[in-house]
């Protein structure tokens, strides 16, 4: 049975058949998408902000800890947070989600270094895994696939609005010494308790739905197998770089990588209907496939959102502000795609073709972005970001109503939360990989771009004026690159320059790897998605004489 709307509150529960109106659909939105709001203003804070923070806390190079710890916790607790609201609800599930990411983001502005941001993030994250899986399954129990596609705009928009303001507030936070006494980039971190707060008081009054209970066993021997697989996978993928890539620690990592992944595949076995993330959801040939693809798709994304804004600030000299709005073409591009998928589908039901000609249009703006140099106008950087924000925009949403479509009504939670926990495990990669291929790369890429610049004129000129160049600043690069705004521009082209070569790089990879997600697309059957909410069609099971 559904919760009694409080006293003042517009009522949001459904009827005697299950159906909701549009504005009790409304109503329950309002408080998803603050909830949503959150995770997605994080995301683009900490983003823009990172390298100003890593450089005040000396350690640019290992911040992928602070990034891969985040989505590590996220990414275990998404198979988790599905489970349990499929089993006991969601709404109180959803303000517990709320709450730890309120509490790690306090944490977070008590960092003293990047390490230890690396943990108060880790837990903040175990709070961001329930914030976007649970605001999907929701919408899934009370709105059918199809006409789910109508809601696309609403949470473009508050994505839109999120990686607006975003890159706005945290390069105002990152660009000041101090506020109150306290460094200005802590605040990226300290802004989400008010937001937080709203939010829950948001949650709390609006979000009124029916829920079937269903009493499975909790898989917590999936969920430590997993845990036991993925932790010392991403992290040998964050220090292979440093370890070595055949030492005995990185061997040890594949090792135990391997042996908790088949733990996992047994428990899951074991577990049957009650498996965190049942096995038999490989067997439904659409959500194998786009699941599939999911992980690829995550790191094309995770990659491009965390890697743009640097090279924005260290490339193009951009304030973390100008790096943020910099971004706006590809979030233009993402709105577009995701809105005008969601308009066509939701009049025709056609809907097998966007992820593939989404997938193909990623390859084609990671590839366009791979040809940018230290000296390519950013007119066509942000014609390529577009291109790329477009190909995501048209896998996203597609991607995800395909899958909770392709599975039991009863279990839209784990079919949403599987998709979304290997998108995440491929941007977890993707960004551990990506930036270990950056840092490996960038120093000597700019000692060979030194070698030709030193010959030019105007390096030689400038060598004579007395801006001399001291070698230790290509090591210094990875941990603190703010001093290339102190030099002479004809001393800090060559850092440019090989940054921007060993992106490229990176672009390339990123590129290669989408072509991969195009290649399992085509296998896409044709998926004809269902005509009613999940919260109907699983009240007809439990109830067949309604």
């Amino acid at each position: 049975m559904s919760a009694n709307p409080q006293p003042g509150a517009v009522p949001a529960t459904a009827d005697q058949s299950g159906d909701y109106t549009h504005r009790q659909v409304l109503t329950i939105l309002s408080g998803l998408m603050l909830g949503m709001f959150l995770g997605a203003l994080d995301q683009t804070i900490v983003s823009t902000s990172i390298r100003t923070i890593a450089d005040d806390l000396n350690g640019l190079s290992v911040q992928a800890w602070v990034t891969t710890s985040y989505l590590i916790t996220a990414t275990i607790t998404t198979p988790i947070y599905g489970k349990l609201g499929d089993n006991y609800g969601r709404k109180k599930l959803f303000m517990f989600a709320i709450t730890v990411f309120i509490v790690g983001s306090a944490l977070c502005s008590f960092a003293t270094s990047m390490y230890q941001l690396a943990a108060f993030r880790a837990f903040q994250g175990l709070g961001a895994g329930g914030l976007f899986t649970l605001v999907l399954a929701i919408i899934g129990d009370i709105v059918s696939p199809r006409e789910r596609a109508r809601y696309t705009g609403y949470f473009m928009a508050m994505f839109g609005t999120s990686s607006v303001l975003g890159p706005l507030i945290g390069g105002f936070f990152a660009g000041q010494d101090t506020i109150l006494g306290i460094d200005g980039w802590r605040w990226v971190f300290l802004v989400n308790v008010p937001i937080g707060i709203a939010a829950l008081a948001v949650v709390s009054r609006t979000l009124h739905i029916h829920h079937t209970p269903r009493h499975l066993r909790i898989d917590w021997w999936g969920a430590i197998a997993l845990v036991v697989s993925l932790v010392p996978l991403l992290t040998v993928a964050e220090q292979g770089r440093q370890w070595g890539w055949d030492s005995p620690r990185s061997v040890a990592c594949y090792v135990i990588g391997a042996i908790g992944a088949l733990a996992f595949v047994l428990a899951e076995r074991a577990m049957g209907d009650a498996a965190l993330i049942p096995l038999r959801i490989f067997r439904i040939r659409p959500a194998a496939v786009t699941i599939a693809a999911s992980v690829i798709v995550g790191m094309a994304m995770f990659g491009g959102i965390m890697l743009l804004p640097q090279y924005m600030q260290i490339v193009h000299g951009a304030s973390p502000t100008e790096a943020g709005l910099l971004m706006l073409p590809m979030v233009l591009g993402l709105m577009t795609g995701s809105i005008g998928s969601g308009q066509v589908i939701s009049r025709t039901g056609h809907i097998r073709w966007f992820p593939v000609v989404g997938s193909a249009l990623m390859v084609v703006g990671l590839f366009l972005l791979s040809l940018c140099t230290a000296d390519t106008a950013m007119i066509w950087v942000s014609l390529s970001m577009l291109v790329l924000g477009l190909g995501l925009g048209n896998c996203l949403q597609p991607i995800l109503l395909i899958v909770q479509s392709s599975v039991p009504p009863t279990e839209i939670g784990v079919a949403t939360s599987s998709a979304t926990f290997f998108r995440q495990i491929g941007g977890t990669l993707g960004v551990a990989i990506f930036l270990s291929v950056l840092f490996s790369t960038v120093g000597g890429n700019i000692e060979d771009a030194i070698k030709v610049e030193s010959q030019t004129p105007e390096f030689q000129q400038a060598v004579a004026d007395g801006h001399g160049l001291d070698p230790s600043m290509i090591h210094q690069i990875q941990d603190d690159s703010s001093f290339i705004e102190t030099l002479h521009p004809a001393i800090a082209h060559p850092f440019k320059v090989g940054f921007a070569e060993s992106m490229d790089l990176v672009f390339q990879l990123a590129a290669g790897v989408g072509v991969l997600a195009f290649l399992i697309l085509l296998l896409l059957p044709p998926v004809e998605l269902r005509a009613t909410s999940a919260s109907v069609a699983a009240r007809a099971e439990a109830e067949p004489g309604l």
